[in-house]
């Protein structure tokens, strides 16, 4: 176990459409989280960006571009890029930084201008690279993706396409209560089940959106929260970063080979278990201990399977916990009560720094309509391209 690091500070850029440049959300999210911890830009000792990739050269160095964007001072600076667990990383870098000395309070900032519809291959040939491989050779976009893993799952523990419309019928719900959610309006089984289908058996409102938006957090030492008046911060307590076992038999995006198992016996967990198991151990907590979770529903059977890797229940029994209302607000483990993706849609490099704010405000007992009573041990959860791992839990 690690000593704990202070969230003094969360802000954010409402999520949504705007059409402008993804500096101005980050910068948007770093004022209001600023104001939040009731520190000035001048007090950061360090910033640490998530890199935003298809904004252009700049986004490859986000800590240095919302620097400048802030007004030059001096900072230490870092900039990381894991896809979807970008941020995750952020955080981590700047708990680093913290923990080692370097910085009492770090600004972590994720920004993003998605492009619309969803996310497609850049140009140009890179046949060494799989995401540019799944795209090009297997015509694989990301909605065929979430479709072969929905299909798996009804194909291995018999969830049906009416399980999947309730993840979202939850979580719009939700999002209608968030001020920061792209979608704040809540729908209904008909409404998803009158929505196109896109890749079977998923239809457009089981799939999140690409949006644009913006996240920031101040973090820094216990020493220096007490310094600055703040007692009983919401606590950091442990972020996980694995990579995949050898061998990973169930394949991930963007992955299309990997090892076999025909010789390597499974290993005990897969991918997604092991980044919360790795997260629980540092925190020394377990499923049991949590008051709520965020996690990264790119599709709503996506969630359903993060219910089990959190090990929020057994195996196969994800669909029987959605309908037994236990992962809905005022349920036993409420699972997305900010509105998850299916309210904000991607903003990549800014969602599980967004996913931290809401545990934030959770954990402070200020989430208004939306809160998880009693709210103790959050985690947020994700996974990004390439065998990123994401996981932090929050104590108070």
């Amino acid at each position: 176990m690690t000593d704990d690091v202070a969230v003094l500070g969360a802000g954010m850029h409402p999520w949504g459409k705007w059409g402008r440049n993804f500096v101005e959300y980050g910068v948007a999210a770093a004022r209001a989280a600023l104001a939040d911890a009731g520190l000035e830009w001048r007090d950061i000792g360090s910033i640490v960006g998530a890199d935003t990739v298809r904004g252009g050269y700049p986004g490859y160095v986000a800590g240095a571009t919302f620097a400048k964007a802030l007004g030059w001072q001096g900072a230490r600076v870092a900039s990381v890029y894991a896809a979807c667990a970008s941020g995750a990383q952020a955080v981590n870098t700047a708990r680093a930084q913290i923990l080692s000395g370097l910085a009492d309070v770090v600004l972590v900032l994720g920004a993003d201008a998605a492009p619309k519809g969803f996310f497609r291959p850049a140009g140009g040939d890179r046949p060494d690279d799989p995401d540019w491989l799944r795209f090009r050779v297997l015509g694989a976009t990301n909605p065929t993706y979430f479709g072969l893993y929905a299909r798996r799952r009804m194909a291995v523990h018999g969830d049906t396409p009416e399980d999947f419309a309730q993840v979202k019928v939850k979580n719009s719900a939700l999002g209608a209560l968030n001020p920061n959610a792209r979608y704040r309006k809540a729908v209904t089984a008909d409404d998803v089940a009158a929505s196109a289908v896109v890749a079977d058996p998923l239809r457009l409102l089981d799939i999140c959106a690409t949006s644009d938006g913006g996240a920031a957090l101040v973090l820094s030492g216990m020493d220096f929260a007490r310094r600055h008046g703040v007692a009983d911060p919401v606590r950091i307590r442990a972020v996980s970063t694995v990579t995949p076992r050898y061998p990973n038999t169930v394949l991930d995006l963007p992955d299309i080979a990997t090892d076999s198992a025909a010789t390597v016996q499974p290993a005990a967990e897969t991918f997604r278990e092991s980044i919360a198991r790795a997260a629980y151990e540092e925190a020394g907590v377990g499923p049991e201990d949590l008051s709520f979770a965020e996690v990264y529903d790119l599709s709503t059977a996506l969630e359903l399977q993060w219910y089990e890797d959190l090990g929020l229940c057994g195996e196969g029994e994800a669909a029987k916990l959605l309908r037994e209302g236990t992962t809905a607000l005022g349920g036993r483990i409420p699972v997305n009560a900010s509105g998850g993706l299916a309210s904000f849609g991607e903003a990549v490099p800014a969602q599980a720094i967004a996913q931290v704010c809401e545990l934030t405000w959770q954990l402070r007992g200020a989430a208004g309509d939306r809160q998880v009573a009693g709210a103790s041990v959050g985690i947020a959860a994700n996974q990004g391209l390439f065998g990123h791992g994401s996981a932090v839990v929050a104590v108070r």
